[in-house]
């Protein structure tokens, strides 16, 4: 499965369990993703994301997002579009 460079998490939330990814490319709600580092393996559909706490369907390059994840991820874990 090919896979496409998104963003890079720079933020984890542990008590709630939401990362803030800041993304290189476009990400919408439905997309398959995997978060990946040195020991971080992660792979999820996006449920939903929020920009400045408000709930999005879609963000742009630029963006900053939050998304719950199933699972802990660390700073500087790349996020990738599974295509």
């Amino acid at each position: 499965m090919a896979k496409k460079l998104v963003g890079t998490v720079s933020h984890y939330y542990s008590k709630l369990g939401v990362a803030i990814v800041d993304l290189r490319e476009d990400l919408a709600v439905g997309d398959r993703i995997s978060i990946e580092g040195s020991s971080t393996n992660v792979q999820q559909t996006v449920d939903s994301m929020q920009v400045e706490h408000e709930s999005v369907k879609a963000a742009g390059k630029g963006s900053s997002v939050g998304m719950k994840v199933p699972d802990k991820v660390r700073p500087g874990d790349n996020v990738y579009l599974e295509e």
